[in-house]
C-alpha cells in the first residue's frame, strides 16, 4: 500500500534554515493538522458513540499502540483517573514491548503480531470492551494483529490512522483515517501524525467521559485532590457554585474530600 505517512517532505535542505526557519515551517505544517482532523469528525462521532455505549454496560476502553502511537495512548489512558476521578482500569493504554518501551525503544517489539493479543487477554478482555489501535502507518504487526484478533471474538475495535486504506483499517470496525499529508522531516510520523492521534485522543477520552456524567457545566467535578492547584481549584469551583466564602469552602471540601460529594450533600 502507498503510505502518505513516508512521502518526501515538501521542504529540502533542512540543515540550510535558520532556527527562525524551521519553527515557522514546522509551524506552518501543524496548523494544517486541526483542519485535517475537523474533517474525521463524523467517524470519531461514531467511534465515541460505540464506546459510550458499551462503557455505560460496564464495559472499558483499550488503547493499544508502538511507539509514538502507543505513547500517546498510555498518556491519554493516565490521565484520564486524576481528570475524572475514575477508576484506573476504565481507559487501558497498552504498548508494544511493555513499560520498558515507554521510554525507550525495545528492538522488534513492534513487529510481533502475536504479543498484543497476549497483552490483552491480561485484562481479560471480552465483548463489552472496545480496543482502539492507534498506528500513524496503519500496518504495524502488533497492532494489526492484535485488532484483527479482537474482531474474530466479537470485541468492537476503532483505529487512529494516517494513511488511507490501511490493514489497520480493514480490522476496525470505526476507523479513523486523518490524513495530515508529508511530515516536514520525511518519515517522522512523531510530527504531525503524532499531534492528530494526540488531538483525537483528547476528543474521545473528553466527550466520553462527558457522556458518562463524568463533567458538570464546564468542571471536572470528579478531579483527584492530588496537588494544591487542583485543591484550589476545587474550592474554587464550591466557592462560585454555593456563592460562599473561600474559606467555608475551604473546610467543606476538607470534609467530603470531593467536589461532587460536597455538591451532592448540599443538595440534600
Amino acid at each position: 500500500m502507498k503510505k502518505i505517512t513516508e512521502e518526501d517532505s515538501k521542504y529540502q535542505d533542512l540543515e540550510r534554515m535558520s532556527v527562525n526557519q524551521l519553527l515557522n515551517n514546522i509551524n506552518k505544517e501543524d496548523q494544517t493538522v486541526a483542519l485535517a482532523v475537523q474533517k474525521v469528525i463524523p467517524k470519531i462521532e461514531s467511534l465515541v458513540k460505540a464506546i459510550v455505549e458499551k462503557m455505560k454496560k460496564g464495559g472499558r476502553l483499550f488503547y493499544i499502540g508502538a511507539g509514538t502511537s502507543g505513547r500517546l495512548g498510555i498518556l491519554d489512558a493516565s490521565e484520564c483517573p486524576p481528570t475524572f476521578g475514575v477508576s484506573a482500569d476504565w481507559v487501558i493504554g497498552l504498548i508494544a514491548g511493555g513499560d520498558q518501551a515507554i521510554r525507550e525503544a525495545v528492538e522488534n517489539a513492534e513487529d510481533d503480531i502475536d504479543m498484543a493479543w497476549i497483552d490483552l487477554q491480561k485484562y481479560k478482555i471480552d465483548q463489552q470492551d472496545v480496543i482502539i489501535g492507534i498506528a500513524a502507518s496503519g500496518t504495524t504487526p502488533y497492532v494489526v494483529h492484535g485488532l484483527k484478533m479482537a474482531q474474530s471474538k466479537g470485541i468492537t475495535t476503532g483505529c487512529i490512522t494516517c494513511n488511507l486504506q490501511s490493514p489497520l483499517a480493514k480490522y476496525s470496525n470505526f476507523p479513523v483515517e486523518v490524513i495530515v499529508g508529508a511530515e516536514f522531516v520525511t518519515g517522522s510520523s512523531r510530527m504531525k501524525a503524532g499531534t492528530a492521534q494526540k488531538m483525537i485522543l483528547n476528543m474521545i477520552s473528553t466527550s466520553v467521559m462527558i457522556q458518562l456524567g463524568r463533567v458538570e457545566g464546564n468542571k471536572m467535578i470528579d478531579m483527584q485532590l492530588s496537588n494544591s492547584k487542583l485543591w484550589d481549584r476545587g474550592i474554587q469551583m464550591i466557592q462560585s457554585r454555593l456563592d460562599i466564602s473561600y474559606e467555608d469552602a475551604r473546610e467543606l471540601l476538607k470534609k467530603h474530600r470531593s467536589v461532587r460529594v460536597v455538591f451532592e450533600n448540599i443538595k440534600d
